[in-house]
């Protein structure tokens, strides 16, 4: 199957497009573009992976699903577009990185210069339908999201892995973690974010060990 993703993604998931779960996903995803509001816009589905090549990915936060709300959805997990009104769970990462880093909290939440430094912003779900969260799920997409991270996980080293909240961590089991960074919190949802998430101080963290394996720092 001819997936319009970045090419150094479609070398390492060449495997994956051609095995009935993803024929079978795609079919799904394509007639509910055509009956259905979905997001994020078609061709912003595999933003996360055309922002971030392979070789370049230094970083993975995983998320669940894209935001179900109109215009939100950009294909980066956490992010919208500039125009966009933040939503909570990124105005509470923005001010983690505020109290770990100094750092003033930005005009926008539009993550691409993040994507584009090497952090791959991957949800577990690729789609969803508009104002049903959920929607998209066990569909195929996390057959395909967990072979991403698997391909990160056996081919790359010194990945820094942010799991923010259950559903991550689950995902994140099969990360080798005698050759990569694995930071775990609670989600930065308003429902969760006291319990954890703020003060992780994952941001410096994870710059601390870039720096320490001789990687460049993230301009978080």
């Amino acid at each position: 199957m001819d997936v319009k993703i970045a090419p150094s993604w479609k070398n390492h998931l060449k495997d994956e497009f051609d095995k009935p779960y993803f024929k079978t996903l795609a079919d799904f995803v394509k007639a509910e573009y055509q009956a259905q509001t979905v997001y994020p816009p078609g061709k912003e589905i595999f933003n996360a992976f055309n922002y971030c090549d392979f070789d370049k990915v230094r970083v993975v936060i995983i998320g669940q699903d894209p935001y179900h709300g109109a215009g939100q959805a950009n294909g980066l997990c956490f992010s919208v577009h500039p125009q966009i009104k933040m939503p909570p769970s990124l105005v509470n990462i923005f001010k983690e990185i505020q109290q770990d880093l100094g750092k003033p909290i930005p005009p926008h939440g539009d993550l691409s210069r993040w994507a584009t430094q090497g952090v791959l912003l991957l949800n577990a779900t690729l789609t969803v339908r508009a104002s049903s969260p959920g929607s998209h799920q066990n569909k195929g997409w996390e057959n395909f999201t967990d072979a991403v991270i698997k391909q990160i996980s056996d081919l790359k080293e010194n990945v820094v892995f942010l799991l923010w909240g259950a559903y991550a961590q689950k995902k994140g089991e099969i990360i080798d973690r005698s050759k990569h960074l694995v930071l775990m919190s609670a989600h930065p949802s308003p429902f969760s974010a006291d319990r954890g998430f703020f003060g992780n101080q994952h941001f410096s963290k994870t710059n601390d060990y870039l720096k320490s394996k001789g990687l460049k720092e993230i301009d978080w």
